[in-house]
């Protein structure tokens, strides 16, 4: 059998040190064929059957010899390989044409990769990636319910078949409802994601959605709602509006009163809301505990209280003066303004010759009404901060950046900020510990 016969996709990229497959004689560049007779499509494929506690493992090296290789090891024990693409397959590509899509409002000219749209059930799995379910066939849920692959985050918005079909400009979106019944009779995780939309899938068609969620409660275990996002770039698409403040305080009103029912009838507030609707309501966020282990950080689900709680935490083991005065200053978005104020002052407090200015960055690349900090790009930060006094650094945060690059959204990198504004960069990743030894380690 030739070389170009096999599956290619499968290259070992890395073996780990003091790993089972170093152990083996596995090296980097060899390519795994099968696993206990089995073919090896992708990462699922792979995480499934690496599982057993024996296993047999079929390998081309480089020299096209084919080794056989009989392993004992704990169950559910990696034997310690990575490859070249994490997913092994190529990533799969979203159908829908939702009509609240960022991706569909970016601006022409950027680099490719950005124009991409995932919906892939292997990013979810892996990565933590929301997707759709629409664009998957029945033997590819079935895939799921077999391979238990858990937890799944799941972009529902919303539970009316009709609604949901124009929502997401897809024939095949209005069986959302079977397909979880489906995986909640499998008993698989899922957290669900509900992008509001006002006049569109608020109101009553929400409550209905939340309900209907709540249906398979506690094997989805948590719904966030998160308002939609419009950038200046919506020539030609559907007409959206966004949340202001009276229409953020009625949604709030709601959302409260449902938590209050889900958590006397099952001890959990089950729905949540992005911490940007209490920013634009002026309502103080939820304590620390309401959000029950934060199990939508990502979405913005009580990223500010998880970061202020740290940050308190940390102060209390702090007590510093900086031997020489030193200023520092933070960029952040419209949103969290006021927020990285008054948590720049509790560090402020508790390190003696420490100014921190905090500058709010408007968007002017993606248009005002982003307010998010995690969207402020690179140009943004040097034409709004190149006539301002930064003083020892500048802080800023990692979502920012493209995921592992050190890339804004537009291309500017950190080497290009720092060149144009004649400063140094530092990153901090939203921790309260990061945040706060920033600041400790500056005077090291």
């Amino acid at each position: 059998m030739e070389l170009r016969e096999f599956n290619t996709q499968n290259v070992i990229e890395n073996v780990k040190k003091d790993s089972i497959a170093e152990e083996m004689g596995i090296e980097t560049g060899d390519i795994i064929l099968s696993i206990n007779g089995n073919e090896i499509k992708d990462i699922i494929d792979y995480k499934f059957n690496i599982s057993d506690d024996y296993i047999v493992v079929e390998i081309l090296k480089q020299n096209e010899e084919i080794w056989e290789l009989e392993i004992e090891k704990d169950y559910d024990e990696d034997i310690g390989i990575e490859f070249t693409n994490p997913l092994i397959d190529r990533a799969k590509s979203c159908r829908n044409k939702c009509i609240f899509c960022f991706i569909d409002q970016l601006p022409k000219g950027m680099r490719k990769t950005l124009y991409f749209k995932d919906d892939d059930s292997r990013l979810s799995f892996l990565q933590g990636n929301f997707i759709t379910l629409t664009n998957m066939s029945d033997e590819e849920i079935d895939r799921i319910v077999k391979y238990r692959i858990s937890p799944i985050n799941i972009s529902v918005h919303t539970t009316d078949p009709e609604l949901r079909v124009k929502m997401l400009n897809n024939k095949n979106a209005g069986n959302i409802y079977d397909r979880l019944r489906k995986l909640n009779e499998a008993n698989i995780d899922m957290n669900c994601q509900i992008v509001l939309c006002p006049g569109i899938n608020d109101g009553e068609r929400l409550d209905r959605t939340i309900n209907d969620l709540f249906d398979f409660y506690p094997n989805i275990s948590s719904v966030a709602i998160v308002p939609v996002g419009l950038t200046k770039f919506r020539e030609g698409l559907f007409d959206l509006g966004t949340f202001d403040k009276e229409s953020s305080r009625e949604f709030l009103d709601y959302i409260e009163k449902k938590q209050k029912e889900f958590l006397k009838e099952v001890g959990s507030r089950f729905v949540f809301a992005s911490d940007e609707f209490y920013i634009l309501d002026g309502r103080e966020i939820p304590e620390y505990d309401e959000y029950e282990g934060f199990p939508q950080i990502e979405n913005g689900i009580g990223l500010m209280r998880r970061l202020k709680e740290e940050v308190t935490n940390e102060l209390e083991k702090v007590e510093l003066e900086y031997l020489i005065p030193k200023k520092y200053t933070i960029a952040t978005g419209v949103l969290a303004y006021d927020f990285m104020k008054s948590l720049s002052k509790q560090v402020i407090d508790k390190i003696s010759n420490l100014n921190i200015e905090v500058i709010e960055i408007k968007n002017k690349y993606f248009g005002e009404s982003i307010t998010v900090t995690g969207l402020i790009t690179g140009t943004d930060l040097i034409e709004q901060l190149k006539d301002k006094n930064i003083g020892n650094g500048l802080l800023i945060t990692k979502s920012m950046l493209r995921s592992g690059e050190d890339v804004f959204l537009d291309d500017i990198t950190i080497k290009d900020v720092e060149d144009a504004l004649n400063t140094k960069v530092y990153l901090s990743d939203n921790r309260g510990k990061n945040f706060v030894e920033l600041f400790v380690n500056m005077e090291r």
